[in-house]
C-alpha cells in the first residue's frame, strides 16, 4: 500500500490560504498539480473472462464534511464491490480515508481552494483496478460570484484486461453560468474523449438533467436517464458511456437511503463491454438499448 502526495500539492495550499481573505476562489490552475495518488487495492489478475461485468458508482459528498458516514454507505446496498468509484467535492483527506477503508487506488486532482472550507475541492476517481495514467482537465468558464472554476478528473484504469478511460466530473450550476456556457463545460470531456478509441465513462454531478442530455447527444448511452431524483427533486448525478452498455435490464440504479451522508444520493450502474455488433444497430431511448442489445 501506497500513498503519494505531489510536493507542490502542499505548498499550493498552504501558499494560497495564505491569500483567501476574501471569499472568492483560488482556482488552481497548474495542470500537473497538486496531484494526490494513493495505491490501497489489493492486485487483482485480469481475467479477461467473457461477459466480465463493471461495477460504477458516482456520489457527490457534500464538502467531504460526512466521511465516516459516506464509508459506510459505499461499503453497503448496491455500492459495495464497485470497480470504479467517482466522487466529487472532495478533499485530499477525504478521498485518501474512503480509498484506505475500501481498500481502494485513486487519482484525485483538486479543482481549486473552497472560499468557505479553506481546503482542496474537487473530483476524484477510485478503482480496485491499476490506473495506467491520468490527467487534470479544465472545464471553460468561470462561475458567477466566487469565480470558481472546475475540473474533471480523467484516467485510464486497466479494468479486467480492459482500457477504460474514466472521468470524474462535476459541472457550473444552474444560477451560477448559462446553459450555453454549462453545455461548452460538459462538451469540452467529451472533447477530450475523442482521441481514445476504447470505451468511456462519464461519471458525475452533472448539475442539470439537460447537461446529460448534451451528453447524449455526442454519442453517449445514458445510464441513468430513468432514475429520479438524486439530489431533493432533481435529477444531478448520471452515468454515461460509450463502449458500454448495461450488463443486464435494470442494472443502474440510485440510493435513496444515505444515512445523512450526503445532500445527493449515490447511482450506481452494472456495465458490460457493448459487442461489435450494436454500431451497426439502430440506436432508440436507453430504456430500450439492454433488448436492442440482446437483438443485435
Amino acid at each position: 500500500m501506497t500513498h503519494r502526495i505531489e510536493i507542490l500539492g502542499r505548498v499550493a495550499l498552504s501558499a494560497a490560504m495564505l491569500s483567501t481573505g476574501c471569499a472568492r476562489s483560488v482556482n488552481l490552475l497548474n495542470p500537473d498539480t497538486p496531484r494526490f495518488v494513493g495505491e490501497y487495492a489489493t492486485p487483482v489478475v485480469a481475467t479477461q473472462a467473457p461477459g466480465a461485468t463493471l461495477r460504477v458508482v458516482t456520489f457527490n459528498i457534500k464538502a467531504s464534511r460526512e466521511i465516516d458516514r459516506s464509508i459506510t454507505l459505499l461499503q453497503s446496498d448496491s455500492l459495495r464491490g464497485a470497480d470504479i468509484v467517482a466522487l466529487q467535492e472532495m478533499n485530499a483527506t477525504g478521498v485518501d480515508r474512503i480509498a484506505r477503508a475500501l481498500k481502494l487506488n485513486y487519482i484525485y486532482y483538486p479543482s481549486l481552494i473552497h472560499p468557505v472550507n479553506k481546503d482542496y475541492f474537487g473530483p476524484a476517481i477510485l478503482t480496485r483496478w491499476p490506473i495506467e495514467r491520468s490527467w487534470k482537465v479544465f472545464l471553460p468558464y468561470e462561475a458567477w460570484g466566487r469565480k470558481l472554476r472546475r475540473t474533471a478528473t480523467a484516467a485510464i484504469v486497466q479494468v479486467n484486461g480492459l482500457r477504460v478511460l474514466v472521468y470524474s466530473v462535476h459541472l457550473e450550476t444552474m444560477v451560477k453560468l448559462s446553459e450555453p456556457h454549462r453545455t461548452e463545460q460538459a462538451r469540452t470531456v467529451t472533447e477530450d474523449a475523442k482521441g481514445f478509441s476504447g470505451p468511456v465513462l462519464i461519471a458525475g454531478d452533472l448539475n442539470d438533467y439537460a447537461m446529460a442530455a448534451r451528453i447524449r447527444q455526442q454519442g453517449y448511452l445514458w445510464t441513468s436517464q430513468w432514475l429520479g431524483p438524486t439530489h431533493l427533486v432533481f435529477t444531478l448525478d448520471h452515468i454515461l458511456t460509450r463502449g458500454l452498455v448495461l450488463a443486464r435490464p435494470g442494472s443502474v440504479g440510485v440510493v435513496h437511503q444515505v444515512l445523512g451522508a450526503s445532500d445527493h444520493r449515490p447511482v450506481w450502474a452494472v456495465l458490460a463491454p457493448a459487442p461489435a455488433s450494436l454500431s451497426t444497430c439502430r440506436r432508440g431511448p436507453e430504456r430500450e438499448i439492454s433488448r436492442q442489445v440482446a437483438a443485435c
